[in-house]
């Protein structure tokens, strides 16, 4: 498209963000024409996000400025109140990276497809407003969708996760502090994290079928800035294969220029500061176990957004998204 998409980013200041900054200001097919925030008006964006300075002149203000699409990095809780406060043109497309929206897409008006691409890739290319998975959720579907496509859900499924500190926000907190993440692991919001419903409904549609799958899961925080690393596994079906479980993957994601399986086990380093996920699948004793790792911040976020933003405005899915991983 020769028309450079119109960009706003709302609550720009926090994490995900500041990725979108850092993602967008390289993108090709995108101009950035407004930052929005209650809290730091006037202020330049590289004073804010340090590691965009000499990238941007950008402000932060309070002006839409006519946009073609809102990426809304607010509060979970916050976005609805924004649609409801804000003039925002009905062209105008909304990508919310909260979770005002993934469980109840029908708003003021507005519907708002679940964006996770890899299992509605169609629906995102003709969404007018999407609603961005959770980071958790993500990293925990990419392990899942391809066995609720192929209709081998058959057990609860069983998950424990461990995420970085930038998966709480920036605001900082007892829990956040680096005196107590520093060489430390703890659980928290044991089976009852706010991404299983999500996960719940989208697994169910994708299998096309009642399903409601029991998910029990552990989150854990991890003494890490960023990334996820999941482990799951659940009852395997009598008669498929290692091998065949394998294929069931490799043959799901055969289309995702982002998620891949790696015949040989993956670590969470191998996908940080990218918008790719990797999953590594093996049979044991009649359980299949399946690891997935992302970057919350990036495939679990601000880079899914602008991968949504692609679909829906017809560009490569991958335009703006091929970033190096920190290996080492």
């Amino acid at each position: 498209m020769n028309k450079k998409i119109r960009v706003a980013i709302a609550g720009g200041t926090g994490y995900t963000g500041g990725e979108l900054f850092r993602i967008l200001l390289n993108h090709p097919a995108v101009e950035i024409v407004a930052a929005t925030t209650t809290s730091s008006e006037g202020t330049p964006v590289a004073s804010v996000h340090r590691d965009l300075i000499g990238e941007t002149d950008l402000c932060f203000g309070k002006e839409l400025n006519d946009p073609d699409v809102i990426f809304l990095c607010l509060g979970h809780g916050i976005s609805r109140q924004f649609v409801d406060t804000h003039e925002i043109k009905p062209e105008c497309r909304i990508i919310d990276l909260g979770n005002d929206f993934r469980l109840d897409g029908d708003y003021a008006g507005r519907h708002f497809v679940y964006g996770l691409c890899e299992s509605a890739r169609d629906s995102v290319r003709k969404a007018h407003d999407v609603a961005n998975p959770g980071c958790f959720a993500t990293a925990i579907q990419l392990a899942t969708l391809p066995l609720a496509a192929a209709g081998l859900i058959v057990d609860e499924i069983h998950v424990t996760a461990i995420t970085g500190s930038t998966g709480a926000g920036k605001k900082p907190g007892e829990t956040t502090h680096f005196s107590y993440r520093s060489d430390n692991i703890s659980i928290y919001k044991l089976f009852s994290h706010q991404h299983l419903a999500e996960i719940r409904q989208n697994l169910a549609r994708v299998a096309e079928q009642a399903l409601n799958p029991v998910v029990n899961f552990v989150p854990l925080r991890g003494d890490f800035a960023r990334g996820i690393f999941a482990s799951v596994y659940t009852r395997a079906v009598e008669g498929v294969s290692e091998e065949d479980y394998r294929k069931i993957f490799e043959d799901y994601y055969a289309q995702s220029p982002f998620v891949f399986h790696s015949a040989e086990g993956i670590s969470m380093k191998e996908v940080v500061n990218t918008n790719k996920g990797l999953v590594h699948v093996e049979v044991h004793e009649g359980y299949v176990h399946i690891a997935s790792a992302i970057d919350n911040l990036v495939k679990g976020a601000a880079g899914q957004a602008v991968q949504n933003m692609n679909l829906m405005f017809g560009l490569p899915e991958d335009t703006g998204l091929r970033l190096k991983p920190s290996a080492f």
